[in-house]
């Protein structure tokens, strides 16, 4: 299992770094068995697992949930646990009830989008003792902001912005970055100015690392289809497929055989 340790030191070995988006224990056990190098419980799992439009619907209760699951699962792997959607703006108590249920839940980490007016909480983060991971560029938590799921950092204006936010959230102590949906050139330029690690996603090869959602690597999700995703498996076809078979096997009374009864 890597420590936070870790991600600066892949950096500066030039060792991009892979990380999974996934949210309940079985694929989490399954993740835990690969060389994959840590897991982020993201708020997208209130799109993906509770079937919400969008991920304003997570709650502190619905992560802490899915994050302990996962690292009951990933025993071995590094978890990072999404802060959602006004769980850190609020005062400071309801802040920090918000990460200590994501930390005694299981994380070694969390994540938090944006950089305005998050400096100050997030250097009382690590001074607390709690990594925190910072995330620029497309903040799905913004999505009403910025107008819809739209590229960020296309004008030169845009860009200069998310530069300056990235050093300002390296400054107030995060120890690794997503950048998501940003212009190629731009991911490779930010992550060439900051110490710590970026994880890209829809951000181009230059990014120190890259990041994508479990069922959407293995094809499970077959409506979502952004450009940044790559498929590496058919899942859905063959969870399909292997279902009809069960389905017939039954009608046809192939199973159960002899060798699964008593």
């Amino acid at each position: 299992m890597i420590t936070i340790c870790d991600f600066q030191k892949k950096k500066a070995a030039g060792e991009k770094i892979t990380m999974v988006t996934c949210y309940d224990y079985t694929s989490a056990a399954i993740v835990n068995k690969t060389s994959i190098d840590c897991i982020l419980v993201g708020d997208s799992l209130a799109m993906t697992m509770h079937g919400f439009r969008d991920t304003l619907a997570a709650t502190v209760e619905m992560m802490a949930l899915h994050t302990a699951a996962v690292s009951r699962g990933a025993k071995n792997k590094f978890i990072i646990g999404d802060l959602p959607f006004l769980s850190y703006r609020s005062g400071l108590n309801e802040n920090m009830a918000a990460v200590q249920a994501l930390m005694q839940a299981g994380a070694h980490a969390v994540k938090l989008e944006g950089a305005s007016g998050n400096a100050g909480f997030i250097a009382h983060l690590v001074h607390s003792g709690v990594p925190v991971m910072g995330h620029l560029g497309l903040t799905p938590q913004f999505v009403h902001q910025l107008g819809g799921y739209k590229v960020q950092g296309k004008t030169e204006d845009s860009a200069q912005r998310l530069l300056d936010e990235a050093l300002s959230l390296e400054a107030a102590g995060c120890f690794a970055l997503v950048l998501e949906c940003v212009p190629a050139p731009l991911a490779a330029k930010i992550s060439k100015k900051l110490k710590i690690p970026t994880i890209g996603i829809g951000a181009g090869a230059g990014a120190d690392g890259q990041v994508l959602v479990f069922q959407d690597l293995l094809g499970l999700n077959t409506e979502f289809k952004p450009k940044f995703v790559k498929k590496f498996l058919n899942g859905a076809e063959l969870f399909a497929s292997a279902l009809e078979d069960y389905a017939q096997a039954v009608k046809t009374e192939e199973f159960p055989a002899h060798e699964h009864s008593f």
